[in-house]
């Protein structure tokens, strides 16, 4: 199979990123041929306001490139990623042209909300779900920007209008059912809508770590960036009520200041891949204290994978990705107190940690595997693709 991979990288990398590498390596080992249409944020300092501003309304550099592109490489499939700002939904109209049927992951709920996380001043907030978001502007949702938020709604309204999102888009990816049935309330049909989670391709060397012993394993450890939606607050504060939270961070970001001074917090800064394996290795629990809608961060997977159960907020999908007392424990978001007392009977029962962590990892095994998620994007592939081949059919009969 051929597939055009199309991706507007962050300027900071996350966990979309990824993600996007880790499904182009997937194909590939698996004999399809790839190919990529990409862009990247950094592009955007050497732009003025009113071209950028153009250009994710719609971009007529998408247009021309992407057209080439596919008349050149000749796709089965578009699996498109993230497309804010540069590449635009112009995309799909290019594909429209070429008759190529468009898989659209969604990583974040851009395509409802304005900051993309249903999140205002640290609280969840569904103001715009089921229609336009023009009181996202007021707010100055995008960036704290009242103009900027602006061109996001504008870009919204407009292909809407057009029925891009309804018309133009094959498939829909969303990364669990509590997502899935957001995007519904937003207004994406359901009929196109699948659910496929995220997934790592960590192939096991020697004894995996989820069959070490108890002892082997100590402390927790928080793995992503240190921004105020991850609940760095509530971490900082629930770790300063324990005598030693014994607890590892690893990333980096704006709210990390919260975390200096706090005693038994070891900051490692960012690491990369091997680093963070390693870590998971060795602790007894991973922390994830978010306070917005997570659509599936990657680092539940990858915790899973090592055998590491999950202590995280009961808010949005993460309250069904980790099971209650089975791999991991939840806490209320933006608790500190609640936090506490998890974190300390968790340090304190490491048997029963490590008795989550084999559930983890069998949970890994069961959904969330390299094999298993190529099962799944393959079955998404061909459905789109027999679509296409009976409206092709029913075209050529009528």
């Amino acid at each position: 199979m051929r597939i055009l991979l199309a991706h507007n990288a962050y300027q900071q990398r996350g966990g979309e990123d990824g993600v996007v590498e880790s499904e182009i390596a997937l194909l590939r080992a698996r004999g399809h041929e790839v190919a990529e249409y990409r862009r990247d944020n950094r592009e955007v300092a050497g732009m003025s306001k009113p071209v950028l501003a153009a250009n994710t309304l719609w971009s007529g550099r998408t247009l021309r490139e992407a057209g080439c592109l596919i008349a050149e490489f000749r796709p089965d499939v578009i699996h498109a990623h993230n497309l804010f700002p540069l590449i635009s939904p112009s995309l799909y109209w290019a594909a429209g042209r070429a008759g190529v049927p468009v898989v659209q992951t969604l990583h974040n709920f851009r395509t409802m909300c304005l900051n993309a996380m249903f999140l205002r001043d640290s609280k969840v907030c569904e103001g715009c779900l089921g229609r336009l978001p023009w009181r996202g502007i007021a707010r100055k949702c995008y960036r704290a920007s009242a103009a900027q938020s602006a061109v996001l709604a504008g870009m919204l309204a407009i292909h809407r209008g057009l029925g891009t999102y309804a018309n133009k888009v094959a498939r829909y990816i969303a990364l669990n059912d509590f997502c899935r049935n957001k995007f519904i309330e937003g207004g994406l049909p359901a009929e196109k809508i699948v659910v496929k989670p995220n997934f790592v391709d960590w192939a096991d060397t020697g004894e995996h770590p989820c069959h070490r012993a108890a002892n082997g394993r100590q402390g927790l450890l928080f793995v992503g960036r240190l921004a105020a939606e991850k609940g760095v607050e509530t971490l900082a504060r629930a770790a300063a009520l324990l005598p030693n939270p014994n607890l590892r961070v690893a990333g980096e970001g704006p709210e990390a200041y919260l975390l200096e001074g706090v005693a038994g917090v070891t900051r490692l800064g960012n690491l990369a891949g091997v680093a963070v394996r390693r870590e998971m290795g060795g602790a007894l629990a991973l922390v994830l204290p978010s306070i917005w809608y997570e659509n599936f961060p990657r680092t539940i997977v990858e915790a899973f994978a090592c055998g590491l159960p999950v202590i995280a907020s009961r808010i949005g999908a993460l309250a069904d990705l980790v099971g209650e007392g089975k791999t991991g424990l939840l806490c209320e978001p933006g608790n500190p107190g609640d936090w506490a007392g998890k974190m300390a009977w968790a340090l304190e029962h490491p048997e029963r940690m490590m008795e989550m962590g084999r559930r983890a990892r069998l949970e890994y095994e069961t959904y969330f595997s390299a094999e298993v998620n190529y099962g799944l994007l393959m079955d998404i592939y061909a459905s789109v693709l027999a679509e296409r081949k009976g409206e092709m059919s029913a075209c050529m009969a009528g």
